[in-house]
């Protein structure tokens, strides 16, 4: 037929023309082409002379003829293709054409642009894209005989499309994301849905390159997540390892058929994978992680699957870096967050202008406002009070001068006692300050209290010196009369009396000093029984007794009608109200009263004892059974004792199991002491207290005065030995008196006087006429260098330590008459 096979040596016979040529047309219906109908051997001749893609279907299993353009298309399928029924040709498509091809038969042109056909190539399905015309051929008739087809495959520039447009949608899905998983998830879920997949794998590897560990996975509905967290490089042989660490991209169409993959095809079909696509991760030349993606079906990876996989692998690592960087910022700002809001002390952030742009919760507390009060608000006008003070100033430097500083600031009273913060400022890289701040209020009063109590220890060690200075003069005193010679017998039994008194003295001093050490350590046991309240107070009041009587003070005891009994231990609850009463007696002027009184609160005891002495300052009160707690010093010693006493009865109180108060209106108004003891069961009070009964307790010219009776007396007695006219006197203003008659040449004065002590009296005595050129000795327990210069300023010519040695008082006194005579002049 020369419409076909023209004699032109013009018209090459290659490609298709030349299979038409050569084909054997004995089997196929159509025939050999010399005798087509001319309507067939026309649109076979336009198809081969045409550039463009084309078939022509002809007869009633619309056999297949091509053209040179559309056998690249068909791929595989040519030259098999050639002359075939279109359903055998395209058999994977036909359920998708047949209502085209039924449209074109039926005398309709058909026309699709871009129509999505899965078709098989290379042995793999594929998604293309083809835009074609199905337009009906007709016999000489005018009969449907066929169909001719124009078509255009469009699958390239699709895709790119398609991909570029989903490239922009993963950036901008990407952009916001601000976690390491959600970059993962999201990249992983839009690379599954355009290629189809069933997994999509993000591993990172470890610093050596031997082991990737899985760090997230996206799986397709149904598809099984990977058995393991990790494998070892090594373990896909040394193809696969090789070609990874080397950074190059790694296409596996078929497992099972690819011969790479002889050391690992076990692994790849126990995760599910038939058909793989891994890009790896490199950075400074090493291996850091890869995207591996799979399908569950063999599958021809398109140079297009493989460049939309490398484009996104590199947006997904670069959303994933940035997203991990803006997590640690996160995490960082978070940890400082949790940090500012955890830690013990306010902490504060005011900009440039003091505008306070962050506190946190402890801030808020220590100030009592709250978030919304403090934010955007000026620092100056939040905290007014601070300005014109130290810590204003160091905040201003910190500020101003970019100096860090500490402070400790004083707040305002609340409730009558001072606060104190602590506050330091730090200058921050924008300009503004950092500030952190913190109560002190319990620590400033911590030091406060040790001060205190260092002073306290202090001021026992001078009236321990003192304590124990006393009794030793009296009996230096004795000793060396005795020495003397010459004494008769009343003068040695006074002088003995003398020394047993004071020996008996320093013993009790040394028995409360040993009582407070071992009850302070825990080394007393009790002696548990039970008792009757009564007999103990008696018990308590017999050893007071002689104090009361001398004093000739009245006590009044104060019981209930019935028996009221605690269980402890008698010897040391005897010692604790001995203790209380010898303390009131010791506070509580002469001819006046004391009070004892027991009753029942709430199923214990309570003993008060209450007295119409000096009274204590609240600051006392407060400290009143502290160790070494005593009132503010003064030279006034004429109690003695060393102030242990109520220290050691608010602790054997408390091993008791009860407690102790104390209460003053004032000083001047009395004091009550107060003991509470569980009551032992069974004991109660029937009826109220009544008063139970009421005890009534009656050479030179020298001045001896000190409130110490054996120390003045044994003093008188040296200076009487050694050929002097001595006169005594106990009290103060009783020695101003006696002074004025005597006219002494020199006062020997004890410091530690009541009511008026030896520095006034001896301001006093210089005042008055009678005794102004009088030489004034000093004879004290106080021996420090300030107590010497107290002494001087007061008048005194000469300071002496307890206890005195006689030959010091006779050095002194051997130049009194001319000291006496130079003042006079």
């Amino acid at each position: 037929m020369p419409g076909l096979f023209p004699n032109d040596p013009s018209i090459p016979r290659t490609g298709v023309r030349a299979l038409l040529a050569a084909h054997d047309w004995r089997t196929c219906p159509l025939g050999h082409p010399d005798g087509w109908p001319p309507e067939l051997t026309t649109a076979v001749g336009m198809s081969l002379n045409s550039a463009f893609p084309m078939f022509v279907a002809w007869g009633p299993d619309l056999r297949f003829l091509y053209n040179d353009a559309y056998a690249i298309m068909l791929g595989a399928k040519h030259p098999q293709a050639l002359a075939q029924p279109f359903q055998q040709v395209w058999a994977e498509i036909w359920p998708d054409l047949v209502p085209i091809i039924d449209r074109a038969l039926s005398n309709k042109s058909a026309f699709h642009e871009d129509l999505p056909l899965t078709v098989l190539r290379k042995g793999f399905p594929e998604q293309g894209y083809f835009t074609f015309s199905y337009s009906p051929l007709h016999d000489g008739a005018g009969r449907v005989a066929g169909m001719y087809c124009t078509v255009m495959e469009t699958t390239g520039r699709v895709q790119e499309e398609r991909r570029a447009a989903l490239e922009l949608k993963l950036s901008d899905t990407l952009r916001p994301l601000g976690t390491p998983d959600e970059v993962l998830a999201r990249a992983g879920a839009l690379l599954g849905a355009e290629l189809g997949l069933s997994r999509a794998t993000y591993a990172e590897v470890d610093d050596a390159g031997r082991t990737f560990t899985v760090r997230h996975q996206w799986n397709a509905g149904g598809a099984q997540e990977l058995s393991r967290p990790g494998y070892p490089l090594d373990g896909f042989g040394p193809t696969v390892a090789a070609l990874t660490r080397a950074g190059q991209t790694f296409v596996v169409n078929d497992v099972d058929a690819d011969p790479r993959l002889v050391d690992c095809r076990a692994i790849f079909r126990d995760e599910g994978a038939a058909a793989v696509l891994t890009v790896p991760l490199m950075r400074g030349g090493r291996l850091v992680g890869f995207l591996s993606l799979n399908r569950a079906e063999p599958y021809h990876w398109t140079d297009s699957d493989v460049r939309f996989t490398r484009e996104t692998a590199e947006r997904t690592w670069a959303a994933l870096e940035t997203a991990r960087a803006q997590a640690e910022l996160r995490a960082e700002r978070d940890r400082s967050r949790y940090i500012f809001d955890t830690i013990g002390e306010g902490f504060g952030l005011a900009d440039g202008n003091w505008t306070m742009r962050e506190m946190n919760a402890e801030g808020l507390r220590i100030c009592r406002l709250t978030a919304d009060e403090v934010i955007g608000r000026n620092h100056w006008e939040l905290f007014p009070e601070i300005a014109g003070t130290p810590a204003a100033d160091m905040l201003h430097r910190a500020m101003n001068e970019r100096v860090a500083g500490t402070i400790e600031h004083q707040l305002a009273p609340v409730g009558g006692r001072h606060g104190w913060n602590e506050i330091r400022a730090f200058p921050t890289q924008d300009g503004g300050v950092a500030i952190f701040f913190r109560e002190i209020t319990d620590r400033k009063r911590a030091e406060e209290g040790l001060k205190m109590a260092d002073q306290r220890k202090d001021e026992f060690l001078a009236m321990l010196a003192h304590e124990l200075r006393n009794p030793l003069a009296p009996i230096s005193a004795a000793a060396t009369l005795l020495d003397m010679g010459a004494l008769n017998e009343t003068r040695v039994r006074q002088s003995s009396a003398i020394i047993g008194r004071q020996v008996r003295h320093m013993t009790r001093l040394v028995d409360d000093l040993l009582d407070v050490s071992r009850v302070t350590r825990g080394l007393i046991e009790l002696d548990r029984i039970l008792l009757d309240v009564r007999a103990i107070v008696d018990e308590a009041v017999e050893q007071v007794r002689p104090q009361l009587v001398a004093r000739r003070q009245r006590l009044g005891l104060h019981f209930p009608a019935c028996s009221l009994q605690v269980e402890g231990d008698r010897a040391r609850l005897v010692q604790v109200m001995s203790n209380l009463l010898g303390n009131a007696a010791k506070y509580t002027p002469e001819d006046r009263s004391i009070d004892v009184e027991a009753r029942v609160q709430e199923c214990c005891l309570v003993l008060a004892v209450s007295d119409e002495g000096i009274g204590m300052e609240r600051e006392l009160t407060e400290r009143a059974f502290e160790l070494f707690a005593q009132a503010r010093r003064s030279s006034d010693r004429s109690q003695g004792g060393l102030g242990l006493g109520l220290a050691l009865v608010k602790n054997l109180v408390e091993l008791h199991g009860g407690s102790v108060a104390c209460a003053s209106p004032g000083l001047g108004q009395g004091s009550t002491f107060t003991v509470t003891l569980p009551l032992a069961a069974g004991s109660t009070a029937a009826a109220p207290a009544v008063p139970r009964r009421t005890h009534e307790a009656s050479g030179l010219t020298l001045l001896v005065v000190d409130d110490n009776v054996d120390a003045a007396t044994t003093l008188a007695m040296l200076l009487k030995a050694s050929g002097h006219e001595v006169f005594i006197e106990h009290e103060s203003l009783r020695a101003i008196e006696l002074a004025r008659s005597a006219r002494p040449d020199a006062c020997l004065l004890d410091i530690g006087l009541p009511d008026v002590d030896g520095l006034e009296l001896a301001r006093r005595l210089r005042a008055q006429p009678e005794t102004a050129h009088s030489v004034l000795i000093a004879v004290s327990g106080y021996g420090q260098e300030s107590d010497r210069r107290a002494a001087q300023e007061a008048g005194f010519d000469h300071h002496l330590v307890k206890p005195v040695e006689l030959d010091d008082i006779a050095a002194v006194l051997a130049g009194v008459r001319g000291a006496g005579q130079a003042r006079q002049a």
